[in-house]
Parts: structure tokens; sequence; C-alpha cells
């Protein structure tokens, strides 16, 4: 059994350890504990021998079953009548024999015996005994196994516990499986054979192609009976299949086999955290789309609202202009001048005066009704849009749970900003202040005091209508001061014309500035809250942002990995 070395060997070696190094990596950078200590151990191992791992039953023969294959004069493995075998053994090679006790559940066991070189021996606790402790610490080492040596006892294979953990090997680690059938010696030859047979057919049945079933006596081959004993049979697979010229690239091909397993677990997990990102993305997509539509609905409300208010002013003020033309008439200026000598009827300056109120009231009285009408139209527009925006977040879907086997984590720090984002946004909805703009409510003191302390969606009404009663109050405050200035001293036609177009200029300013001002606020103020709206999800566009990071990266890592791992298997020529 001498251990085969060369360059080429070497050189795979080494080109597999940058591989497993880059691969420790990726389960660092996925922030997985369990899988980072696995690959640790198997980079840790490309250069050690062949590891066996021997598992079964409590008085299956394990113990036995090793002393006999190592073939030493010392007892390797404890061998009792009562179960004792309650740790793991690590059976290595070392120049001087030696225990070492790493742990409570764990020792080493260094021998001088030539086979070490080759294999590493694991002596497992019973899988029927086992606890939860021993059996987290001995599936740390099937990972990184090159052989399983499953051992039953020849009377009984058939035992639930023994089956079971062979499922959990066989389904998640796919790894080479010899089946020894112990303590052959006491078996009539005709049963042992249904049994062997009964091993193959339920192996087979469990998706083991051509299962190894070897009956073995470790009984018979300490006595020296070596031709029955059956350990004939499997040191020759052994030295076959284990042992032989191939041996070393077949560890090479197994730490190939385990690595790529491990970046198929990620690579599976990960369809769940890209689904997730998907998703989330989606709905980020699908807040932004809506507050945006939210923002055209109120906007089209404000043109709207705009449009009426013009129609209603060019009404008042073009009827009020054609008074003033018909008054400022030569003979109609006369007229008052004299009647208003011999009677109680109304001075040119009199009625100069009452046309300036009535100007003031019928503008006050019919643009703020329609400014109260159409604000309240856009103030139930923002309150569905935060109410939209509310519900789409209660509603976001998850897909990455926090008990998913590699990504718990990312799916629990999904889970603490979503709830975050709730807790925020019901706090947002409430506070009245996020409703409020320092620019465009520069006198929100004066507020009354049940405004100010009433929900956000409950003042948004009030609100927008000082803000907009106060503009139209500023428009014709200035058109009736202009008036006032140019009516004084009217007393002579020739002015007429004069004073006629410098009243339709200033309406036409006023109708301008009642435009601008309405549109420009309220739009303003719509985009404003939009923008508050969506600054509730810093933190959960951050989480995105490193999603979309860390899973391009990831699957770059992968890609990369598995590439270079086909391309070194194919290399090896086994």
């Amino acid at each position: 059994m001498n251990k085969i070395i060369n360059q080429s060997l070497h050189e795979h070696r080494s080109h597999i350890d940058e591989i497993i190094k880059d691969l420790h990596k990726m389960t660092l950078d996925i922030g997985h504990e369990e899988l980072a200590e696995t690959v640790s151990d198997l980079r840790n191992r490309i250069n050690e021998p062949f590891m066996f791992v021997i598992v079964g039953e409590v008085k299956a023969g394990k113990s036995s079953f090793i002393n006999a294959l190592l073939a030493t004069d010392k007892e390797v493995c404890a061998v009792a009548p009562d179960p004792c075998t309650d740790t793991i053994q690590q059976v290595i090679y070392g120049e001087e024999e030696k225990t070492t006790v790493v742990n409570e559940h764990l020792k080493k066991i260094y021998l001088p015996v030539e086979i070490l070189k080759e294999i590493a021996i694991v002596d497992t606790p019973g899988t029927n005994t086992i606890s939860d402790y021993h059996q987290e610490i001995t599936e740390r080492f099937i990972p990184a196994s090159d052989l399983i040596v499953f051992v039953f006892e020849s009377k009984n294979p058939y035992r639930q516990s023994a089956w079971d953990f062979f499922d959990y090997i066989h389904e998640d680690w796919r790894k080479k499986i010899i089946f020894i059938l112990q303590q052959k010696d006491l078996m009539e030859p005709e049963d042992l054979i249904i049994n062997i047979e009964g091993v193959k057919k339920y192996a087979l049945k469990k998706g083991i192609d051509a299962p190894n079933v070897f009956a073995v006596s470790a009984k018979q081959e300490q006595k020296g009976d070596l031709a029955n004993s059956g350990f004939i049979d499997v040191r020759n697979y052994i030295q076959e299949n284990i042992t032989g010229g191939k041996a070393p690239f077949l560890k090479l091909e197994n730490n190939i086999e385990t690595a790529r397993n491990i970046g198929r677990r990620i690579s599976d997990g990960m369809v769940a955290r890209k689904a997730q990102w998907e998703a989330d993305m989606a709905f980020r997509s699908d807040v932004r789309g809506t507050l945006d539509k939210q923002e055209q609905k109120s906007n089209y409300q404000v043109d709207l609202l705009v449009e009426n208010l013009l129609a209603t002013y060019d009404r008042v003020t073009s009827n009020k202009t054609v008074e003033l033309e018909e008054g400022l008439s030569f003979f109609s200026l006369l007229k008052r001048s004299f009647t208003s000598i011999f009677s109680k009827q109304e001075s040119a300056t009199e009625w100069l005066d009452r046309l300036g109120v009535e100007l003031e009231t019928e503008l006050k009285d019919e643009l703020v009704n329609k400014l109260n009408d159409g604000v309240h139209d856009i103030a139930d527009s923002i309150q569905q849009m935060a109410k939209m925006i509310d519900l789409k977040i209660q509603n976001s879907k998850s897909i990455l749970k926090d008990n998913h086997e590699i990504f718990s984590d990312i799916a629990d720090r999904r889970a603490s900003v979503l709830a975050e984002l709730q807790d925020a946004f019901r706090k947002f909805m409430n506070r009245s202040e996020n409703f409020l703009d320092a620019e465009l409510f520069a006198n929100k003191e004066s507020f009354s005091p049940n405004i100010a302390t009433g929900s956000g969606m409950v003042v948004i009404g009030a609100i927008l209508t000082m803000v907009t009663q106060g503009v139209v109050f500023d428009i014709t405050g200035g058109i009736l001061s202009t008036i006032g200035i140019l009516f004084a001293g009217v007393s002579v036609g020739r002015k007429r014309r004069k004073v006629v177009a410098e009243f339709k200029e200033e309406i036409k300013k006023g109708r301008i500035k009642l435009e601008d001002e309405i549109e420009s606020k309220l739009k303003t103020y719509i985009k404003n809250i939009k923008e508050k709206i969506d600054a509730n999800f810093h933190n959960f566009d951050a989480l995105l942002a490193n999603e979309t990071e860390q899973i391009e990266q990831l699957h770059n890592q992968y890609d990369s990995i598995s590439e270079r791992l086909d391309s070194i298997e194919q290399n090896l020529n086994i």
C-alpha cells in the first residue's frame, strides 16, 4: 500500500486548494458558520490520508471490525460487552502511539501503522444511541469523508436508526458507501446469503448503484481464520479502489465532489434569495410607480382646478371690465356728477368704490368656493397615495423564510428592515408635521390647535385650503389696490382709455399670478409629500442595493468555482 506521489498530483492538489479557498471565502461572505467550518475542514484534509468513517448501531461490531481491519497486535478501538464508544475516535498515523483528547466528545488516536498513511479511520457512536451533540459532530466528519463503511449486525441489518442515518449520508452528500455485515460467524450460511441480498436490494431501492456488501467476522480474522473471515475481499476492495495507483486521484475527485456539493447547496439557496430580491425589487418599483401615478393624478386635478378657477376669474373680471368701460364714458361720468348734486344717487367716485368692492367680493366668493371643492379632491388624492403605499407595505411578499437552510440570517435581516419600515410609515402617517412644508407653510404656527394636532390625513384639506386662499387674497388685494390708484382723481374722459387699458393689464397680471402660484405651490406640495413618503424606504433601499451587489458577487463566485472544478476534474483523467 505504497503512497503514490507525483508532480501532477501536487499540481492538482494545489489547484483544488485554491478553489476550496475561494469556496471558503464564499461561505464566509454569506455568513454561514457551519458551511464555512465544513469547507475549512475539507481544505485542511486535501493532503491528508483517505478518510474512512465507520457508522452503525451500538453492538454492531464496529470497533471489532476496525481492529481486525488494521491487523495490529494492539486494540485500536475499545471493545466491551456493553456500549462504551460514546465518543468519536479518529484513528490516524503517528510515529509514536498516543491518544489526544480533543474534547469530551472527540479523541484522536495516533498509531505507527502503515495503512494509516493511506487511510484515516473515524469510529462514530452508535446511530441508535447517538445524542444530538454527538450527531452534530459525526455529521461534521461525513462531509469530509472519502468512504463510509456502514457496519450492520449480520443477524439484523434492517434496524431503522441505521438506515435513517444512511438516508442523511446518501441524500445530502452522495458519499461512497460500502456495507459490512459483521459477526457472520453467528449466522447460518443460507441465512447470511439472504441478509446479504436483502441489504443489496434495500440499498438499490434507496438509490445505490451496484452496492458493495461484504460479510465478515472480526473474531475469525483475529483468530487467524483468514480464509473464512471475509476480510480478504474487503482488503482487496480497498487496495483496488482506495490505496492503489488511483487512490490519491480518487481522493481529489472526492474533494471536488464535496466542494461541488457545497457550491450546489449555496446555489440552490440562492434561488430563494434571488426570488425574494426580485419580489422586493418589483415591490419597490410598484411603490415608485404608484407614487408617480398618484402624483400625476393629483397634478391633473390641480390642472383642472386651475382651469376652473381661471374660467371663473375671466368671467368675473370680464363683466367688471365691460361695466368699467361703460361707466367711464364721458356722458356716464357727466350724468353721475350732475345727478349726485341734485339727488342721493351715487357719484362717480362712489360708483368706482362699489365696483371695486363687488369685484373683490365676487372673486373671493366664487374662487374660494371652487378652491374648497378642488382642494378636497386633491387632498383625497394625496390621502389615497399614502394609504395605497401603506397597504403595499403591509402586503409585501416574503419568500425567503427565517428557517432557510443557508440564508436564514438574510431572511431575518430583511424581516427586521421591513418591520421597521412598517412601523416608521405608520408613525409618518399619524404625524401632521410630515404633511407641512416650511417653505410653503411659513405661517404654520398660526394654525389652530385642532388642525395642528390632527392626523396627517385629516389636516391636508385644511392646509391646502389655507394656502390657496392666501393666494387668492393676495391676487385680489393687488388688483384692487392698483384699481384704487388708477381711479384716484378720475374726472375727465381723456383718461378713460388709459385707465381701462391699465385695468386690463392688471387683470392679466392677476390671472398669470393666480395660475402660476396655485399651480406651482400645489404641485410643489404634492411632489414634496411624494418625496417624504418615498424617503421612508431609505433603509429598505440600502438593503436592496446590498442584495443586488451580494447576489451578483455570489453568482460570479459560484460560476467561477464550478468552471474551475469542471476543468480540473477533466484533467485528472481517472
